[in-house]
């Protein structure tokens, strides 16, 4: 007789290899015919993400459905390593993301940011210089710049902008700039207002802006922040389902014990 819990790691697993077999498509296709920077950088995560799923979900589907101890276990124990991994990846991002908030500007819509107000790990981890070269050419590809709009002065400042649009698209508003357009502000004849490195990174090259500024490294953090108090919450429902999933299969795996122990002993 087929149980109910081998049936359900079963059916679960069969789900998640076609999920695997996707994500190994997907990047296989960005391998091929990916144009872009992000499409790239994705290429291997969903390559090497895509196998070890599959890997996984077949050992879970083989040892439910066929009986396999052995088998089941070790897709219990890697089970057992993830849902301890995502517990200390929520609680370690809450902790890091706890700093750092806009500051808001005066008669302006919109907040800057600034990168020393965000923790040390982000900044030594996420926004480096090795890292920086791949964010910003997705960045770029996005064209979030270039949905600014054509406003006028009066317009613009009114405006809420994103975190990213306030620190890459348009430079400090402390440097003085005069405005032009979303993305071509002029330096003033003597300089910038005040002696920062952000101010002389600023180019009106649309390919260029404030992509190397440290404002713009300060907007990227802004947003993981806000995102990632949201995948916190996520976080938290997706580790009560694999703890669901988990006591599930450690019946199947009871079972599969109590089955393998029936037999021996000649019991139907």
């Amino acid at each position: 007789m087929v149980r109910i819990s081998n049936t359900f790691i079963g059916l679960l697993n069969v789900l998640t290899m076609l999920i695997a077999v996707s994500a190994m498509a997907a990047g296989m296709y960005f391998h091929f015919h990916g144009g872009t920077q992000c499409q790239k950088f994705l290429e291997m995560p969903l390559v090497v993400a895509g196998v070890v799923l599959f890997a996984v979900s077949l050992c879970g589907l083989v040892g439910s459905v066929c009986k396999i101890s052995f088998m089941l276990w070790i897709y219990l124990f890697v089970m057992f390593v993830l849902i301890l991994g995502l517990l200390v990846f929520t609680i370690f991002s809450l902790i890091i993301t706890n700093k750092g908030v806009g500051q808001a500007v005066s008669n302006r819509g919109y907040k800057e940011y600034k990168l020393g107000d965000y923790s040390n790990w982000l900044r030594n981890h996420l926004v480096n210089d090795k890292n920086w070269e791949n964010i910003k050419g997705c960045l770029k590809d996005t064209d979030v710049c270039r949905r600014m709009g054509n406003d006028d002065a009066a317009a613009f400042y009114r405006k809420n902008l994103s975190p990213i649009q306030s620190g890459c698209c348009k430079p400090p508003t402390y440097c003085g700039f005069e405005f032009k357009n979303a993305t071509f502000w002029v330096m003033p004849k003597t300089g910038p207002a005040v002696t920062d490195s952000d101010c002389k990174t600023w180019s009106n090259d649309q390919k260029q802006l404030c992509y190397d500024c440290k404002s713009c490294k300060a907007g990227l953090l802004a947003n993981m922040k806000s995102q990632w108090r949201m995948l916190a919450i996520i976080n938290a429902c997706v580790l009560v389902f694999l703890v669901f999933v988990y006591s599930v299969g450690c019946c199947a795996f009871r079972n599969n014990r109590r089955d393998k122990y029936r037999y021996r002993r000649g019991v139907p």
